[in-house]
């Protein structure tokens, strides 16, 4: 399979990415970050690829609700270590396709990488 998305089965925005994927017959692994977790060695692949600015989801609940000493002063080293003890915090969905990693979901990114 040369297609992976990771995310959460029941994130809405996730349920959009896939019906994206399967309305084109795009094949694709899924990977949910509730049911398997993630390892750090993708979470740093990422990073070192998209930014952990990128990849970290500072918009959700999760993030949110973590102490001011955890959110503040962020680092990469910081910011892994945060979404891989706690995969709700990194952006969804994350998809691997040929060597390109996507950041969350735009139909028009999908389409123009995908297509």
């Amino acid at each position: 399979m040369s297609i992976t998305i990771y995310g959460i089965k029941n994130c809405d925005t996730m349920k959009k990415a896939r019906s994206w994927l399967d309305d084109k017959g795009i094949a694709y692994a899924f990977h949910d970050y509730k049911a398997s977790g993630i390892d750090r060695a993708h979470v740093e692949t990422w990073v070192e690829k998209a930014g952990w600015e990128t990849v970290l989801n500072r918009a959700g609940t999760t993030f949110k609700k973590l102490d001011d000493a955890d959110k503040a002063d962020l680092t990469t080293e910081k910011a892994i270590t945060l979404m891989v003890a706690q995969p709700s915090m990194i952006k969804r969905p994350v998809l691997e396709a040929y060597g390109k990693l996507l950041v969350g979901f735009k139909p028009e990114i999908y389409q123009a990488q995908l297509g």
